[in-house]
């Protein structure tokens, strides 16, 4: 089918995935363009539960290529009127929709990601550390685990002789998150923080068990607590522009196993090296579409170290609307009024958070810093992504309450007490 001409009047907005992150992104279409919203996901979660503005399609299989496309191919031909956006916040489901870009395209979707040869060479860390080396960028001390390799010199029996030449502590995680996102096995963890050998050789003895087909990545911890971490924001448009750049200081990391270190608040604050980092770093590799940094402050050395750039745009991406540079103007600017909007920057100190305030409170334990969050408070200057007043029936703010509230058990079972080292 042909797409109609995009028009900012029409648009819909169609996410691939349930989370907190696709609910900001399509509150900050809502908040700007007044449009409603399609949600394609496996259930109906609890960031979407009774929105007024966002109406979920559930594909039990949308973590199947094949399925993805198709339920989103069925959503365009039921709105053929609209000026389609896809968007997906999720590692695994950006690569599907990349590798099927023909296909959503001639279904009408405007599509504001990179192109395959791009994504596959920003999307690992040993590529991101590449090109970080070229530019001069400080990235951790790694050591590359290949597993299969690993399996072809004796699977579990080569593990304790592989040289891993850091001190531990060490933090291990996958090169990939999408190939990492379909592997299953036991302890799975988003990051792994591992303080002795014989815990690396555990962990390195269940990939090798589960049959894991990607590189597995040691990396030196730089000291400090979660506070020492950054988060950066970018949008670079098809013409080469930067058009969106937002930093913050990280405040607390989720912890559970299957969310850990994504964010749950950041205070926003800039970052002026960083910006120029990451600026660099899209230039360099030719980068389209969202981009989101993490990095950290080494106190030993006052620099900025940068671990990975997912190619989106963040699960907490509400710090960058909340804070004045909505996400959904840059794409608009780009793919539906075809031109490069003036560069939005974060224009206010603004905390964001999903935690309850007086939980953060006992785990930000720098007074000064607790001081400039209770100040954020009495401004009024506080975002949360699912707490949206244009979308606020009594059931909604029940379920977005008992969403906020249940971090407490969370933290209570998986990080009780803050700790220097933030885990």
């Amino acid at each position: 089918m042909s797409a109609p001409a995009p028009t900012a009047t029409n648009l819909l907005p169609v996410a691939v995935g349930g989370d907190i992150g696709s609910y900001a992104m399509l509150r900050a279409f809502h908040e700007r363009y007044g449009c409603d919203a399609v949600v394609v996901a496996s259930v109906v979660t609890r960031a979407m539960a009774d929105s007024s503005f966002v109406r979920v399609v559930v594909e039990p299989k949308v973590d199947e290529p094949e399925a993805m496309v198709a339920a989103l191919e069925r959503v365009a031909a039921q709105h053929p009127d609209r000026t389609l956006v896809l968007l997906t916040n999720a590692d695994w489901y950006v690569r599907s929709v990349i590798e099927h870009r023909e296909r959503l395209e001639a279904a009408g979707y405007l599509l504001p990601y990179c192109s395959l040869d791009v994504l596959e060479k920003v999307s690992s860390k040993e590529g991101f550390a590449e090109i970080c080396d070229r530019l001069g960028i400080p990235t951790p001390r790694t050591v590359a685990v290949d597993v299969p390799a690993l399996v072809a010199a004796g699977g579990r029996t080569a593990v304790p002789t592989f040289p891993v030449d850091l001190e531990f502590p060490i933090v291990g995680k996958p090169s990939s998150s999408a190939d990492y996102y379909y592997v299953s096995f036991p302890g799975k963890k988003k990051i792994h923080h591992i303080d002795t050998r014989a815990e690396l050789d555990e962990l390195l003895g269940h990939l090798v068990d589960a049959g894991y087909a990607g590189t597995f990545l040691l990396q030196e911890f730089i000291p400090g607590d979660e506070t020492q971490m950054r988060s950066l924001t970018a949008y670079r448009d098809r013409a080469g522009h930067i058009t969106l750049l937002a930093t913050g200081r990280v405040l607390l990391e989720e912890h559970t196993p299957g969310t850990l270190g994504i964010p749950a608040a950041i205070l926003v604050e800039p970052y002026e090296d960083a910006m120029d980092a990451a600026t660099r770093f899209l230039d360099e590799a030719g980068y389209v579409g969202f981009a989101n940094f993490d990095y950290k402050l080494d106190p030993r050395t006052g620099r900025h170290v940068y671990f990975e750039m997912n190619p989106r745009v963040g699960r907490n991406n509400y710090y960058v609307t909340g804070s004045g540079a909505n996400v959904a103007e840059a794409i608009v600017e780009d793919h539906v009024h075809d031109r490069a909007g003036e560069v939005a920057r974060s224009q206010r100190e603004v905390l964001y958070s999903v935690v309850p305030f007086g939980l953060l409170q006992k785990y930000v334990l720098d007074d000064a810093l607790r001081a400039r969050l209770v100040a954020a408070k009495k401004r009024g200057d506080v975002v949360h992504p699912l707490k949206y007043g244009a979308d606020a029936g009594i059931k909604r703010r029940l379920v977005v309450e008992a969403v906020t509230q249940n971090y407490r058990r969370k933290y209570a079972q998986y990080y009780p007490k803050p700790t220097s080292s933030g885990y």
